[in-house]
């Protein structure tokens, strides 16, 4: 651990000890309900004391040699966190077809992180689903450090490839409707999602993904939701409403719902998401959490 944590130093990236899970799978922070075991920093004031002074990074492993290695983001690189088939295809939909070339690490957990020269934007959380974005002000763990389960992280395409930079497609999505940052390259004062058909299209397939996996208890709420997130889609003439329809009630049947139940819910959700997006007074929060078919 202390020789990659030295290298990535050497090259850049802030590092920081990280706590480590045990064999049992807890966390090295001996709290019995951590609800991120090996995946939470060890030093007192966490991502600000991340630093590349190879003095203290040999203090940090000295003192805790099992420690994970964390590297602080929207330095010397951004990061694409990807924790799902369905992100995985969400992004590569996003991006054309194509996976980024630049560095790659295989996650404990069985993700991705893709690599990208920083954009100056700060973490962005489901930026599709299963797909987080990790730059200013964020960390993520890098290779060997290992995950609950016992796997370590690994390089599939090691960090001597450059970084590349993040396609336009992708850095609209992580934009989203605010201005850009003040040092990104950005045209001043563009908000726009960029390519917004095909956001909608890895929008579609990403909700359809997630009904499909919705486990039994949880499947008609799922359902609900995707349906009023897509009605804001189709209200901004971004979808079509019988392709929707038709892509929804192919997952609900793959969960089990019945289709009668299924025709009644993705109605109303629709109806619900339209009414939203097409610019009425909208719905609060609590609103769209209480959204039901009767």
């Amino acid at each position: 651990m202390l020789d990659a944590a030295l290298a990535y130093a050497r090259h850049g990236i802030p590092v920081l000890p990280v706590h480590h899970p045990e064999p049992d799978g807890s966390c090295s922070c001996g709290r019995p309900d951590c609800a991120r075991p090996g995946k939470h920093p060890r030093l007192r004031h966490g991502l600000t004391d991340a630093g590349t002074d190879p003095r203290r990074i040999e203090m940090w492993w000295s003192r805790w040699p099992d420690a994970n290695i964390g590297l602080r983001t929207g330095i010397a690189m951004d990061v694409a966190d990807v924790d799902s088939t369905a992100g995985w295809h969400g992004l590569r939909h996003l991006l054309g077809g194509a996976m980024p070339a630049g560095p790659q690490v295989r996650t404990g957990g069985g993700g991705w992180h893709f690599w990208f020269t920083p954009t100056g934007y700060g973490n962005r959380v489901h930026l599709l689903p299963g797909v987080d974005w990790r730059g200013a002000g964020g960390y993520v763990l890098a290779p060997p450090s290992r995950h609950a389960n016992g796997t370590s992280y690994y390089w599939v395409v090691r960090p001597d490839v450059a970084c590349p930079p993040a396609p336009e497609a992708l850095c609209g999505l992580i934009a989203g409707p605010g201005p850009p940052p003040a040092a990104g390259g950005w045209e001043p004062g563009r908000s726009e999602i960029v390519h917004p058909d095909r956001y909608a299209a890895v929008a579609l397939e990403a909700e359809a993904d997630r009904v499909a996996r919705a486990p039994v208890g949880t499947r008609n709420d799922t359902l609900n939701r995707a349906a009023f997130a897509l009605g804001r889609l189709v209200a901004a003439g971004l979808l079509d409403s019988a392709a929707v329809t038709r892509e929804l009630v192919a997952a609900a049947a793959w969960a089990g719902l019945g289709r009668a139940e299924t025709v009644r819910t993705i109605r109303s959700g629709l109806s619900a998401g339209r009414r939203v997006g097409g610019g009425s007074s909208g719905m609060s929060r609590s609103e769209i959490d209480d959204h039901r078919v009767a």
